[in-house]
Formats: C-alpha cells, sequence, structure tokens
C-alpha cells in the first residue's frame, strides 16, 4: 500500500473526542454515518504492495548477484595478471637453467665420464618422451580431428539421413572414444604410481643427505679452521689462546642455531597439513609479491579455490603459524650470514694478531742483536776517539805556530796597503779637483744657450698672441652674423606659418556648415531606415555591377605587350617549351622601359 492509501485509515483526533465518539455508536449502531469496511479492496492493496515488495526484493537480489559476479570476474581479471606474470618469470627460469645445465654438461663432458652417462641418459628420456608422445597424445589429437570432421559432415547432410547412416556411425565413434579414455586412464595411473615411486625414493635420498649434512655441518661448525691450525706463532700460548676462543665462539653460535632448528622442528610439527596441501600454499604465496595491494585478500581467495576442504578460519591460522615459521626461518638465515662474518672477521683477526705477534717477535731479536753489535762498536769507537784526541793535540800545537806566523805576514801586508792607499787617495784628490772645474765651465755655456732660446720663444708667443685676438674677433664677427640670419629665418617662417593659418581659416569659412534649426529632421525617418523599409529604393538595379572599382591594367594594354604576343604565338605554333622559346622570351622588351629604380638586382648576383 502506498502512503496515500494508508493515509486513509488514520484520523486525527485528540483524546477528549474518544468519549464524543463512543455514545453515537452506542446509541445507533446501524447509522448512515459509518460505512462497513470493505476487507476484500483492503486485501487487493496487501496482494499488491507484497507484489511490490517481492519485485524489490528480486531486483535487490539480482544486484547483489551481479555486484557478486563482478567482483568475481575483477579478482579473477587480477589473478590472471599475477598467474601469467608468474608463468613468464617460470618460463624464463626454467629456459635460463636448461642453458646453464648444457652448457655445464657441455663444458664438463670432456673431463668426466659421469656428464657423458647423464648426456646419454637425457637422449634416452628425450626418446621415452617421443615415444610416448606418439603411443598416447598423438591418438588423441588425431580422434579430435575426426571428431571435428564427422561433427562438420554432420551439419553439411542434416537433409540427407540416409547418406549420413552410411557414412557415419555414432555407437562405435563412441566405443572408441570410451576405449581412449580408458587407455589414457591406465597411462596415466601407471605414471602416477611411476611419479609416487620417484617421489619416495627422492624423499629417501633427501633425509640421507640432510642427516649426513646435519652431521657434517655439526663437525665443520665446531672443527678449528686449518687457517687457524697453520698460523705460525711465536708464542705457544697465544695460539692456544686463539683457537680457544675460537671454539667459544662457535660453540655460542652453535648453541643458537641449534635453538632455532628446535623451534623450526616443533614449528613443523605442529602444523598438521598434508603435503600436497602445504605444498600448494606456500606455491600460492610465493606467486604474490609482498608490495602488492590487496595481496592478503587475493591469495587466500585463490587458497579458497585450490583448498575447498580447509575453512577460512584454518587458511588464517594457518597463515599465522606459516608466517611465524618463515620469521624463525629469515632468523636462522640471518644468524648464519652474522657467523660468516663473525668467522671471517676473527680469522683476519686471528692472523693480524699473530702477524703482530711475530713481527714483535722478530723486533725484540733484531733489538738484542743491535745491542750486542753496539757495544762492539762502542768499544772500537773508544779506541778511535783516544787516538783522535792524541792526534788533534798535536795538530792544535802546529796550527798554533802556523797561525803566529800567518798574523807577522798580515801585519806587514796591512802597513804596505796604508801606504799604497794614501798615495792613491792623494792623486785622485788632484782629479776630482779638474774635473769639477771643467764641469762648471760646460754649466755657464749652457745656461747662456737657454737663456738666448727662452728670449726667441718669447717673441714667438707675443707676435702668436696678437694673431689670436685678430681671430677671436674675426670668429666673434661670423657668429654674430649667423645668429642674426637665424632669428631673421625663425621671423620668415612665423610670418608664412601665420599666412598659411589665416589661408587655412578662410578655406574653413567658405566650407563651413550651415544648417537651419529643424527639430522635425531630428526625429524624422533616415535614408538608410527608409531604404531597409523599402521606401524610395530602385525596382531594378544592374546585378552584374562590381562592388568596387578597380584600378588595374586594362585588356588592351596587356595584349598590346610585344611579350604576350610572342607568347601566345610560340604556344599556338606548339614551341613555348622548346630551347629557343626559352632563349628568345626574357631578351624581348616590353612596351614600355621599367624605371631604373625599380629594376630588381637580386637574381644579379
Amino acid at each position: 500500500m502506498s502512503q496515500l492509501d494508508r493515509g486513509t485509515f488514520f484520523t486525527t483526533h485528540r483524546i477528549s473526542d474518544v468519549e464524543n465518539l463512543v455514545v453515537p455508536m452506542r446509541n445507533d449502531l446501524c447509522s448512515q454515518k459509518y460505512k462497513p469496511v470493505d476487507y476484500k479492496h483492503l486485501y487487493e492493496l496487501a496482494a499488491a504492495e507484497k507484489m511490490v515488495s517481492a519485485k524489490i526484493q528480486l531486483q535487490i537480489k539480482k544486484t547483489e548477484q551481479v555486484s557478486k559476479i563482478n567482483k568475481e570476474q575483477m579478482l579473477l581479471k587480477q589473478h590472471r595478471q599475477l598467474w601469467w606474470q608468474e608463468h613468464k618469470r617460470l618460463s624464463e627460469n626454467r629456459q635460463k637453467a636448461e642453458a646453464e645445465i648444457k652448457t655445464f654438461l657441455d663444458e664438463e663432458s670432456h673431463k668426466h665420464n659421469f656428464f657423458l652417462d647423464m648426456r646419454d641418459l637425457e637422449h634416452e628420456l628425450s626418446k621415452e618422451r617421443d615415444t610416448y608422445q606418439a603411443n598416447t597424445v598423438v591418438p588423441i589429437w588425431q580422434l579430435k580431428e575426426n571428431l571435428k570432421f564427422r561433427l562438420s559432415e554432420m551439419q553439411c547432410y542434416l537433409s540427407e539421413e540416409s547418406c549420413l547412416k552410411s557414412k557415419f556411425n555414432p555407437v562405435e565413434m563412441l566405443q572408441q572414444i570410451k576405449f581412449v579414455k580408458k587407455q589414457q586412464k591406465a597411462v596415466l595411473e601407471f605414471l602416477m604410481r611411476e611419479s609416487l615411486a620417484l617421489e619416495r625414493e627422492l624423499e629417501d635420498y633427501k633425509t640421507k643427505a640432510l642427516a649426513h649434512s646435519f652431521e657434517e655441518k655439526n663437525g665443520v661448525f665446531l672443527e678449528v679452521p686449518s687457517a687457524l691450525l697453520s698460523l705460525e706463532c711465536p708464542y705457544p700460548d697465544l695460539k692456544t689462546l686463539v683457537i680457544n676462543e675460537y671454539r667459544k665462539l662457535a660453540s655460542g653460535y652453535w648453541s643458537k642455531l641449534q635453538e632455532i632448528d628446535q623451534q623450526l622442528k616443533v614449528l613443523y610439527r605442529n602444523i598438521e597439513w598434508k603435503e600436497e596441501d602445504q605444498w600448494v600454499f606456500q606455491t600460492v604465496i610465493n606467486q604474490y609479491p609482498s608490495d602488492l595491494q590487496r595481496r592478503r585478500t587475493l591469495y587466500l581467495d585463490v587458497l579458497q579455490r585450490y583448498l575447498p576442504h580447509k575453512s577460512r578460519h584454518d587458511l588464517v591460522v594457518h597463515e599465522k603459524a606459516w608466517d611465524c615459521y618463515c620469521f624463525i626461518r629469515n632468523q636462522r638465515r640471518v644468524l648464519m650470514l652474522s657467523w660468516a662474518q663473525a668467522r671471517k672477521a676473527f680469522l683476519l683477526k686471528a692472523v693480524t694478531t699473530v702477524a703482530e705477534a711475530s713481527a714483535a717477535y722478530e723486533t725484540e731479536v733484531a733489538l738484542a742483536n743491535t745491542r750486542q753489535k753496539q757495544q762492539e762498536i762502542c768499544a772500537d769507537l773508544k779506541a778511535k776517539v783516544l787516538q783522535w784526541k792524541a792526534q788533534q793535540g798535536e795538530a792544535a800545537k802546529l796550527e798554533a805556530a802556523v797561525a803566529a806566523r800567518r798574523e807577522e805576514m798580515k801585519a806587514e801586508k796591512e802597513r804596505l796597503q796604508k801606504e799604497q792607499e794614501m798615495i792613491r787617495r792623494a792623486q785622485e784628490k788632484e782629479k776630482v779637483k779638474k774635473y769639477w772645474a771643467e764641469k762648471q765651465l760646460k754649466w755657464q755655456e749652457q745656461e747662456e744657450k737657454d737663456l738666448q732660446r727662452l728670449e726667441e720663444l718669447r717673441k714667438l708667443m707675443a707676435e702668436q698672441a696678437v694673431k689670436d685676438r685678430e681671430r677671436v674677433k674675426f670668429r666673434r664677427a661670423l657668429l654674430e652674423k649667423r645668429l642674426l640670419e637665424q632669428k631673421e629665418l625663425a621671423l620668415k617662417e612665423a610670418r608664412e606659418e601665420e599666412a598659411k593659418e589665416k589661408c587655412l581659416e578662410a578655406l574653413r569659412q567658405q566650407v563651413a556648415i550651415v544648417a537651419k534649426l529643424d527639430p522635425a529632421r531630428v526625429v524624422a525617418d533616415t535614408v538608410a531606415s527608409k531604404a531597409r523599409m523599402g521606401i524610395g529604393t530602385k525596382e531594378e538595379f544592374d546585378l552584374q555591377k562590381p562592388l568596387f572599382k578597380l584600378h588595374t591594367y586594362s585588356e588592351q594594354q596587356i595584349i598590346s605587350d610585344p611579350r604576350l604576343r610572342v607568347e601566345l604565338a610560340l604556344r599556338e605554333a606548339g614551341l613555348h617549351k622548346t630551347l629557343y622559346a626559352k632563349e628568345i622570351l626574357p631578351k624581348i622588351p616590353p612596351l614600355k622601359l621599367p624605371r631604373r629604380d625599380m629594376e630588381s638586382t637580386a637574381f644579379k648576383m
């Protein structure tokens, strides 16, 4: 029922009006004021409303179903993109691994017979694969092609039943299909059994290899490296201390590694999933990269598809356990990397320490040898010093005697030099007096010459000053004359401008507009408005009349040009493209030669 229909059944009244309504109902139940209720009409209205509600509910269900389908398609589209990327990556890795294996086998087959046996095994497996394909896969494809061909024949000959019966036997074809299915099923069961047997064999080999590797790892982990044992240290206590420190470091890392391995075993033991389900879980998780948006939603959706027997709660619980397992495994990997780094650093430090100890030992031995050699050298030097002192005393006496003799000779020589110096100075004084007398005479002669030259220059400057004054007077007269001429020219131009203004004013007076006062003309129709309304327009006008006046050459002027006439004659004769026409046309002058300033020189460069 709509809101309008429901509104007809409700009346608005106050509580005080209830008693007023009860009294008439008691007095006259069959009154005409109250009509009987039409329950049939009400049932019809309720049924109509129920149908509308059912339709709306159906539309809501359809919308939810469409939304669910769209969401499913969107998820499948994202899954396909990621599956395609994973398929591409795995194909590339497979090709790369096969190429590396082939290269390795080609390189090592010449050195070891084992690789030759591996190559022979590869050839045998490829032959078996080809035989299997020829015996199982090829017949299926042939049967498929045969069925397609028979179906096309059936579509072509649907009307010809007799011909179809003679050519196609469906019972025989169904028996053949069942036989192929049975044969294929037997082959697949046989391959499955072989696959399971190989998997068990590989698992046995894996457990044995892991057991051996654990024992070997334990021995290698705690074993002292040969690099430490082969160190040549002059101090045995230092070498023993280094080995004990290495064993202590290795035992600490080994205990941590055993603890992590024990945690991994406990976690793996608590996982109650089958190996196939666990493999599917790991493969799906690894397909989706960690930086992908909505990664968890996508891989949980795929896991629910691949593992329908597992609920979402089981998947979430297993996901948490697997994350914990991966975290501890990463811790183990980090521990192994840190152990490798610590082992490498310890070996380097041990080698450095032993090298420093060896260098210190060699230094001590060298110092002891050097001390003994120094004592021997000191004894020899002491004997030599005593001998040198005796020789020095004798040499000092001899040097003192020689120095006394040299002092006497030096004093005599200085006395002679002083006497010679006095004689030389007297001679030089005489020369200086003579030189200054000659110098004074030259100065007097030069002063007389300079005074004479100064008098001549003064006379020339006085004459030049007279000439300069006359030149200034002449230039001033010229300037005054030029200024007068400029003033007269300005007066003349002013008079001409005034006369010109007078002429222009006279012309303005001649063409001045003299209009009478006409108010009716202001509100009257103009010629343009009359033309738009068709008043006073010409009934006929020339359609061929040009829109604008053209100022150009006439036809007679163009035809009179001799170049055009010659070109037309050559064109009529069919010679306008010949070499003769190309030579003669540029040489024909126009009817009127152009002016020299209009001639172009652009193409003459």
